[in-house]
């Protein structure tokens, strides 16, 4: 039995990269004609062109707050509930769609594995076979959709549990005693310790793949401890499986149907390699073509290639989120601001804006990382001032001294 879900995985890096660069100038091409959004972004784009990591990056990021306010204006105007991003209409081509918070609306096409689960399920020791007792929720959201198609496309029969009644589902799982788990890595700790109060058997759930929520490794070692080996997936509802973990354990390695980059908060500025960052998503999906998709949340990328043989690039996992907008002395200053900030000022690498002090009394300092300009601090401080319309001190520190943690706006205030 192969230990990998189809030749893409174990591809050459420079293989892959062509295929993806090859790729790209179609959808980007397909995107401006067929989704009414995307080629009001991309105007004037000349889709040929872009070919490369370093064309891909002097396009526009699309964030998730801009799809949202797209869509809310379209729906205003009793328009596309889409905000025009869709390129498939109600029907046969689109058999489903969902909602995320915002509220977001998502179309389904009709693809199998229409959002590349299977390929986490998986690296996850899911088999063809298998019964999958799937706990994501069925209630508007399209996360246990995700999976289920996934799971199907693997083989797997899925048992579709969705949330709550803990009670019914430890019932469930003693008398079909499913192999796998899909859900959150916090309702199977429920379920788990439910399952211990009440006398439930539960063993036959040796394998899991969790989702939604931080897995940190001593959640995971929990499970271990218990007879389970939980992997963690990297899933939107928007661009679909963006990366998923290896019984290796070092990182999540990168769908093939995606193209993925870290960028500086507020920016599309592609960040160095394990320097964390925003995620951004191209995906080479024709129905849903988001073209550079912010995701909002931050990760970094590993150096070399998983240990499973896997040659696709590797990111650490979820960090924590973008968007650090904040709201200072009445007024909202956001990543960017500090972005365009930090790009007047070439002896500038890096920034961080430190927001201090009690409630109604708020400081703010930004700290530059410079090997020293003369007056740089005052110039600094006069451009804080002319973009953020906020008065701020300017500290300059040695370079490679403010946090790897992709923080470009910290509030440390006290709210006691």
């Amino acid at each position: 039995m192969s230990d990998f879900f189809d030749a893409l995985e174990t591809r050459s890096p420079a293989e892959r990269e062509a295929a993806l660069m090859a790729a790209l100038p179609r959808q980007v091409a397909h995107a401006q004609a067929a989704s009414a959004a995307m080629g009001e972004i991309l105007a004037g784009v000349d889709a040929a062109a872009v070919n490369s990591r370093a064309a891909l990056a002097r396009l526009p990021v699309t964030r998730k707050s801009e799809l949202l306010a797209r869509q809310q204006a379209s729906r205003a105007a009793g328009k596309d509930a889409f905000g025009g991003f869709a390129a498939i209409r109600y029907g046969a081509a689109m058999p489903r769609l969902y909602a995320s918070p915002g509220p977001i609306y998502e179309p389904e096409g009709t693809t199998r594995d229409y959002w590349r689960a299977a390929r986490a399920l998986f690296a996850a020791g899911f088999r063809a076979g298998d019964l999958v007792h799937n706990a994501f929720s069925y209630h508007m959201t399209p996360g246990a959709f995700i999976m289920e198609s996934g799971a199907h496309a693997v083989g797997c029969t899925v048992f579709p549990a969705g949330t709550g009644q803990t009670e019914q589902q430890l019932q469930a799982i003693a008398e079909l005693r499913p192999q796998g788990y899909l859900g959150t890595p916090s309702f199977l700790r429920i379920l788990v310790e439910k399952a211990q109060e009440s006398g439930t058997d539960m063993r036959s759930l040796v394998k899991g793949l969790v989702g939604g929520e931080a897995f940190p490794p001593s959640l995971r070692d929990w499970f271990a401890e218990r007879g389970m080996a939980v992997y963690q997936s990297y899933a939107t509802a928007d661009v679909g499986l963006i990366a998923y973990e290896t019984r290796a354990r070092e990182g999540l390695v990168i769908d093939e149907g995606v193209i993925v980059e870290i960028v500086r908060p507020g920016t599309g500025d592609p960040v160095a390699e394990g320097e964390v960052g925003e995620v951004v998503v191209t995906v080479l999906n024709p129905d849903y073509p988001l073209i550079r998709f912010g995701t909002g949340d931050l990760s970094a990328l590993l150096p070399g290639a998983c240990p499973t043989g896997r040659t696709n690039a590797r990111i650490k996992g979820w960090l924590g989120r973008a968007d650090q907008t904040t709201k200072i002395r009445g007024m909202f200053v956001h990543p960017g601001q500090v972005a365009e900030i930090v790009k007047r000022f070439p002896e500038i690498a890096r920034a961080r804006l430190v927001v201090s002090g009690a409630m109604a009394n708020d400081q703010m300092k930004l700290l530059v990382e410079s090997a020293g300009a003369e007056g740089l601090a005052q110039r600094v401080a006069d451009a804080v001032r002319d973009v953020t319309k906020l008065r701020g001190d300017v500290e300059v520190v040695a370079p490679g001294s403010l946090p790897n943690d992709g923080k470009v706006i910290e509030d440390a205030r006290s709210y006691e």
